[in-house]
């Protein structure tokens, strides 16, 4: 199983597990979650892009990984998510550089499956 596959099979499978409780409140914020993200006045292109360069910022792999995954689906070139990268280490600092090389091999992994 790749890094792709096996991200994807382990939030999939968390997220039905956390689902599953019926806790109201943890919807809630999956469902906010799920429309913050949706087509509206912003586009989706750039409110992933806005998710990538937050979740580097916040040094979060995780949301990085997927909204690297949303990115790859929605098309955005190699290009647009190094420039997403330059601004996220330039707001976050050096301290996001080890994220950015996750994120960058990530981005390759995604590209060549």
């Amino acid at each position: 199983m790749n890094l792709i596959e096996e991200f994807n099979e382990y939030r999939s499978q968390m997220n039905d597990k956390i689902l599953a409780e019926d806790n109201k409140v943890i919807k809630r914020i999956f469902n906010l979650d799920t429309n913050a993200y949706a087509e509206g006045s912003v586009d989706i292109k750039s409110k992933e892009m806005i998710g990538l360069a937050c979740s580097m910022v916040l040094r979060c792999d995780d949301c990085v990984k997927y909204h690297l995954g949303k990115c790859h689906e929605v098309g955005l070139t190699k290009e647009q998510i190094f420039e997403v990268f330059s601004i996220a280490t330039l707001i976050g600092g050096t301290i996001v550089i080890p994220h950015l090389r996750r994120a960058a091999e990530y981005w390759e992994t995604l590209e060549n499956q």
